[in-house]
């Protein structure tokens, strides 16, 4: 089993996940803390969400469980989700951040961040 490989694919289909809220991948976001593979090919994820009272707390995830089910070929995923440390706009790639930044900047969103309608609010 190549580790590295498994852990590219499950990256990549986490990014097919998105934040109902925000623009941005839940990984480039930064949600996704830790993934660890297991000789056996057990998958442990650690996450987080932008908030302990994010309106998806109960499928969001469920959704990255599964999509990490997937890129890792149907291995098993074990996932916890923490709040320790909590999230903040600093835990987002740079490149995702600036982007953001410059589509909020204004108080509108441009096409390059898939017409979302919905403002972005950092606390």
């Amino acid at each position: 089993m190549d580790k590295e490989a498994m852990k590219e694919a499950i990256v990549a289909n986490i990014k097919t996940v998105f934040d109902p809220e925000i623009p941005v991948d839940i990984y480039e976001l930064g949600l996704i803390y830790t993934i660890d593979i297991e000789d056996s090919g057990l998958v442990n994820l650690k996450m987080t969400l932008t908030s302990p009272m994010c309106p998806v707390a109960d499928s969001l995830p469920m959704e990255v469980q599964r999509e990490s089910s997937s890129g890792g070929r149907g291995n098993r995923c074990g996932l916890a989700v923490v709040f320790d440390p909590p999230w903040s706009k600093d835990m987002m790639s740079e490149k995702k951040l600036n982007l953001c930044s410059i589509c909020f900047s204004s108080g509108f969103l441009s096409s390059s961040c898939h017409h979302f309608k919905a403002p972005i609010v950092f606390r």
